[in-house]
């Protein structure tokens, strides 16, 4: 079971891949968590990354993909994982093929881009205690201080409205298009992504068990 989680930041592939991976017992691979483990344990890949994280720099194709398949050959890997956040080009999806990583299925969670900038600038966050809010499906009591230390609410910086649609520009022209790469090799799927996460996580077990059978 090789799955990749796609979809704009925002439309929830992280928290699915989540549910998913404690289901069926496969690790969920996050490429900026597998990147900051390599660069604390110092592997080969891991140097090389930490050379350009120290810069400001981003970490370039070779090397990422170099750290995804550091990771993949792991044991836990061997019944199957997900892969979050990767690939984000063609260009690496066509990588990970030159690997011999055969994806079994790709699944797309699909959410407007008016719906995402809804739900991500109205996001409040407690500077205190770090609790979560927000305005419209999680205000706190007051709408401006934390319900449990009173501290003021803010908004993150990464999800004012022009830094989402910012985001989302890049997703359409870099991420978007191994949509129809998967879809060409009759792999990837697409799910509506739910206002209820619930109603979300089942549609994307509906999509497994198709592909499958379980």
């Amino acid at each position: 079971m090789r799955i990749i989680f796609l979809g704009a930041p925002g439309a929830g592939k992280g928290t699915q891949s989540e549910l998913i991976s404690a289901q069926y017992g496969i690790p969920a691979i996050s490429t900026g968590a597998i990147i900051r483990e390599a660069i604390a344990t110092g592997t080969d890949m891991g140097l090389e990354a930490k050379a350009y994280t120290e810069k400001g720099m981003l970490v370039p194709d070779e090397v990422v993909i170099g750290i995804i398949k550091e990771r993949l050959v792991k044991d836990d890997c061997k019944k199957g994982f997900i892969l979050d956040g990767f690939p984000r080009t063609v260009a690496q999806a066509e990588a990970l093929d030159e690997m011999g990583v055969d994806i079994d299925l790709v699944i797309s969670i699909e959410v407007k881009d008016e719906d995402i900038v809804k739900r991500m600038s109205g996001r409040r966050v407690c500077g205190s205690c770090g609790s979560s809010y927000h305005i419209v499906y999680k205000p706190s009591r007051s709408g401006e201080q934390c319900d449990k230390c009173g501290s003021d609410l803010s908004i993150r910086a990464d999800d004012k409205p022009e830094v989402v649609l910012d985001r989302l520009r890049v997703y359409h022209e870099m991420t978007e298009p191994l949509k129809d790469y998967y879809k060409s090799k009759g792999k990837c799927v697409e799910v509506e992504g739910q206002e209820i996460l619930d109603d979300t996580s089942a549609l994307v077990r509906e999509q497994i068990a198709l592909a499958f059978g379980k």
